[in-house]
């Protein structure tokens, strides 16, 4: 139930049993006089305090308690209604114990309140009178309503936990099925691609030829490639001994792009210090992944990567001097979706657009609070 929907209800609840105490005051036999208003306060104030009963069980517990002792001692012979469903509520939202103390100091205090009327009164009339205000049968009935549905909550939600786990072993299980149908099929053609190079590579040395830095980068990059796909599958499988790519790895990222004919550099800023896993593993992703797209369709002479070490997050920034214009909107593809989702996941921010003086830039910002 919403929040709204459940503060109606219990507003609901309140007044109709308020409504209802105040009616059995007005019909029943009660002194005449001016503590008949303290007495409907008393009615109404015990009804109305269940309106608070899902936030504060026990403060209800005790003043819908207090409410009826109240106007028993001052003549009003009306049961304690209010009391029993706050003995509901609170059972339900686990106070057992708390509940089973205030419930017998109630069956106790109940006869000596009605010995404190002005009247004279036995101990079995005063009894009498207690018992038919708060029968102990009504009260454990209230206590076993309210522990029923406690436990009916408790298994709905573990049977929702337990759905939950199956959904997230069902999608870890499809998904390292994809990762090594994706591992078995991307690495034969890289291994192909990248075999090719280095024959090229050697054969071109055998003869003494100077060797173009785009094939150098074409066999660096299906190593790498082959050496990605590998730690991709290991990560999903949950083996951790070959460790993900992070912020140590990005000098050999940035000399990758030069050997394509990218100018560019790595500025280091802030205090280096020690980063979450999730943050490293992202940091290294995000500068992948805008040099693959400055190499790929920016059309870009130079590139920058700077990283700011800030003692509550961290910082990358990746600037380039491609074709982007402020006045074209970019179409966000697949790696910058992958970015943005990154980043979310980690309750960062990522900014990707492009700059006033030319190129396109792109600003993350991790917070080191997160570890997951």
């Amino acid at each position: 139930m919403s929040t709204g929907r459940a503060a109606v209800s219990d507003w609901a609840i309140a007044l109709g049993v308020a409504a209802v105490l105040l009616v059995a005051g007005r019909s029943g036999d009660h002194p005449a006089a001016g503590i008949d208003l303290l007495g409907y306060a008393l009615l109404a104030a015990g009804g109305l305090a269940l309106s608070a009963r899902r936030r504060a069980s026990v403060p209800v517990l005790a003043v819908t308690g207090l409410c009826a002792v109240g106007y028993q001692a001052v003549g009003f012979d009306v049961p304690a209604v209010a009391f029993l469903f706050a003995v509901y509520a609170a059972v339900r939202a686990g106070h057992r114990v708390v509940t089973v103390v205030v419930a017998v100091l109630m069956l106790a205090a109940l006869p000596l309140a009605a010995l404190a009327l002005p009247q004279d009164m036995s101990v079995g009339e005063a009894l009498a009178r207690a018992r038919g205000a708060l029968e102990l049968a009504w009260l454990v009935a209230a206590g076993a309503a309210g522990e029923a549905l406690r436990q009916a909550e408790r298994r709905a939600d573990e049977a929702e936990r337990t759905r939950e786990e199956t959904a997230r072993r069902r999608a870890d299980e499809e998904r390292l099925h994809i990762a090594r149908e994706l591992h078995d099929s991307l690495t034969h053609q890289i291994s192909i691609i990248k075999v090719q190079a280095e024959v090229a590579v050697h054969l071109a040395r055998k003869r003494g030829e100077q060797v173009p830095e785009a094939l150098l980068a074409i066999r660096e990059a299906g190593r790498e490639a082959n050496r990605e796909l590998r730690a991709t599958l290991e990560t999903l499988r949950d083996d951790d001994a070959t460790p993900s790519h992070g912020l140590d790895h990005l000098p050999e990222l940035v000399e990758r792009a030069r050997l394509t004919g990218l100018d560019a550099t790595l500025t280091i800023e802030g205090q280096r210090h020690d980063v979450p896993a999730a943050v490293d593993r992202t940091a290294y992703r995000i500068v992948q992944e805008s040099l693959t797209n400055i190499a790929r369709h920016a059309a870009a002479a130079t590139a920058s990567v700077r990283v700011d070490y800030r003692p509550d997050a961290l910082a990358i920034r990746v600037d380039d001097d491609g074709r982007a214009t402020p006045d074209v909107a970019p179409i966000p593809g697949v790696g910058l979706l992958g970015m943005r989702e990154r980043v979310t996941a980690l309750g960062g921010r990522l900014r990707a657009e492009p700059r006033n003086e030319g190129g396109f830039s792109v600003l993350a910002e991790l917070p080191m609070g997160r570890t997951s």
